[in-house]
């Protein structure tokens, strides 16, 4: 991460980030992705923003959110292909976390438990993909989950690895696949560090995804790879609108871009992160100050039309 990002003030982080979180609530972002479906016809992926577990209670916290996010999804009254799914991240449920070194204790028997709850409930689960040393162990839950028979549950893979051609070829028949850049940092033997190659990568895999039968939501906020995405990839590939979509991150303005989508038929999903108190909400503000400096300035402008 960059140094000047790492020392801005929390306080700042969450003023100028504020927008691109749904509260600090379960209730709040439920009323988020409700409205995002009755106003704008869009879908939603709620998360659980639950960085840097240092303990066991904060771990079991998290995995009783997750519950109950299963349980009040369930129950908003929307149709089944409207419900928000839920997207969660390993390390969440563990104070032995991999890439210091732990052996994730507790974290595959949490991911089960809530993959069998959202499954008894009707509502798709994504595991989130994080740094490399988490990569085997999620793809390998993944891999355990389908066999198990919930194959409500979906892969995330990130075109900056170079691993991620060879994880195609081992993903679950069929199974639901979140294609990304990524926004973890990693070693230039390990992955790709120019963006645009990340970007042709979402396109190439994208296509190969597609032509064998996996759903793919294809996750990018640039405007033209979309374009590409939907206007070369897909119909190459000769599937309907019934076998992919689109994905952003929720404040990111792309409102037009989004409603154009949607008048031609597509499916659009914003991802919904949510906090239980800001605190635990920072650490991912600022990977995305990070990732996207030009937020400090949209957010900037943004106020300043509201005025």
């Amino acid at each position: 991460m960059n140094p000047l990002i790492r020392v801005i003030p929390a306080f700042l982080v969450r003023f100028f980030a504020k927008p691109y979180v749904a509260g600090d609530a379960l209730d709040q972002a439920l009323a988020v992705v409700q409205k995002l479906f009755r106003d704008r016809g869009l879908l939603a992926t709620l998360d659980l923003l639950a960085e840097d577990i240092r303990t066991d209670a904060q771990a079991q916290r998290n995995l009783e959110t997750y519950l109950q996010m299963a349980d009040a999804v369930a129950g908003l009254g929307l149709p089944p292909e409207a419900r928000p799914t839920l997207s969660l991240k390993p390390s969440s449920y563990t104070a032995r976390p991999l890439h210091e070194g732990g052996d994730a204790a507790g974290s595959l028997a949490a991911i089960e438990r809530i993959c069998a709850r959202a499954g008894e409930r009707g509502v798709g689960v994504s595991i989130d993909m994080e740094g490399r040393h988490w990569t085997d162990f999620t793809l390998d839950a993944l891999r355990r989950l389908h066999q198990a028979g919930h194959r409500h549950v979906g892969a995330v893979l990130q075109t900056r690895l170079h691993r991620t051609e060879r994880d195609l070829d081992a993903l679950p028949a069929g199974c639901r696949v979140r294609l990304v850049i990524g926004i973890y940092r990693e070693p230039a033997d390990i992955a790709l560090v120019d963006k645009p190659a990340m970007k042709e990568r979402l396109l190439d895999y994208a296509d190969r995804l597609l032509r064998r039968g996996h759903y793919v939501e294809f996750a990018t906020h640039d405007d033209a790879y979309v374009r590409r995405f939907v206007e070369q990839v897909v119909p190459k590939a000769a599937v309907g609108p019934d076998r992919f979509e689109v994905q952003m991150l929720y404040g990111v303005p792309r409102d037009r871009f989004l409603a154009d989508l949607r008048r031609q038929g597509i499916r659009a999903r914003l991802y919904v992160p949510f906090a239980l108190g800001w605190d635990m909400a920072i650490e991912y503000l600022r990977r995305r100050l990070d990732e996207y400096p030009a937020m400090v300035w949209l957010v900037t402008k943004n106020l300043f039309q509201r005025q």
